[in-house]
This record gives C-alpha cells, structure tokens and sequence, in this order.
C-alpha cells in the first residue's frame, strides 16, 4: 500500500463532474475535507461523487471495524472463503449490495486509464484475471486505503508507476530464486 503522510492536506487534483459546475466541486471538496478530516479524493480514481456516497454511507467514525478487513467484508469486497479440502465451492457467498461498494467498483473500473500505481496494479489484474474480479480487487484496495486514511488521519501519497515497477521485478526475481531452489539449481547474479 502506498504510503501516508502525517498532515492532511486538500489535493490538487483537477476536480470533474458532468453534474455540478467547477465553483460547486471545490465546494463540495473543501466541505468534504472539513467534515472528513482527509482528503479522499487525493486517492487516485476516487472523485467528489464518490467521495460524497462514501461520507454519506459509511460517516467519519469506522471504529465499529476493528480492521481494514472488517471493513471490507462488511462492503462485500473482500474475497470469497468458500473452501473445503482445498477446493472452492460451488455458488458465490452471499450478496451484500452496499451503495459504497457499489461506488468503489465504479471508482475501480475508471483506474484502467489511472497512471499511478492503483492503475497499474489494475491494468496487472486485468491480465491474470476476468474483469470482474480485477474490479472487485481494485476496490478492496481502495476500500483499505480509504480505512487507513480515515482512521489514520493522515494524507494518501501516491508512490507511482516506477514503485510498481520495482515491486513486481522484485516479486519476478524471488519467483525465479524458489523455482531453482527446487530444482536444485543456484541462480548467481551477472
């Protein structure tokens, strides 16, 4: 997860909505950062309307959830436990529609054309997985992020491309160490 910063501060993120004018959107940004005490928005695909069905669902205090995954199982993002001997079960769990699940999904699906790391580790889901389920990951990462940051109270600082980057080359090269581990080969660097 990306890292938070300690002192919150309103983002510069142009602000865009087909439904109210620019005056409106700062308005509503700055009143939502007021009542919050964090800016949501800065959290890259999450915008004023979503940000305004988070406030309004799920308010400022979460300490009805005594974890990031608490919360997630309560929007219905977290994944499925359905499993026995190994093997998942037939059937989906059970459907919880919650209007800010439903607005982080939305939140997800616009981070296909994000350019930070929320984007790019989409856009790596996207390729391992059906749409669906890379939606349904994307918003119970941004549903963790949103926990820390309302619980925390401390800013979101993207950490980008090049962070993503250097993770998954990382995950790559460990990956590879295991499987000639097993073998019983030793990789030695060039």
């Amino acid at each position: 997860l990306p890292v938070l910063q300690n002192k919150p501060e309103p983002s510069n993120k142009p602000l865009r909505s087909p439904h109210r004018s620019g005056a409106q959107q700062t308005e509503l940004h700055q009143t939502l950062w007021k009542v919050l005490g964090v800016d949501l928005t800065a959290i890259p695909t999450i915008g004023v309307d979503t940000a305004l069905v988070l406030a309004g669902e799920i308010g400022t205090d979460l300490s009805r959830f005594p974890s990031s995954q608490h919360f997630c199982s309560w929007l219905g993002l977290a994944p499925p436990t359905r499993i026995s001997g190994g093997h998942r079960l037939a059937g989906g769990g059970p459907k919880i529609v919650n209007r800010a699940a439903q607005a982080l999904k939305q939140a997800a699906s616009n981070a296909r054309n994000d350019k930070g790391f929320i984007g790019a580790s989409h856009r790596a889901r996207l390729t391992r997985m059906d749409t669906s389920c890379a939606i349904k990951a994307t918003a119970h990462q941004l549903a963790r992020l949103v926990y820390n940051l309302l619980t925390k109270k401390q800013a979101y600082v993207e950490k980008g491309l090049e962070e993503f980057e250097a993770r998954s080359q990382d995950r790559q090269v460990r990956a590879l160490l295991r499987k000639a581990r097993k073998l019983g080969y030793q990789l030695v660097a060039a």
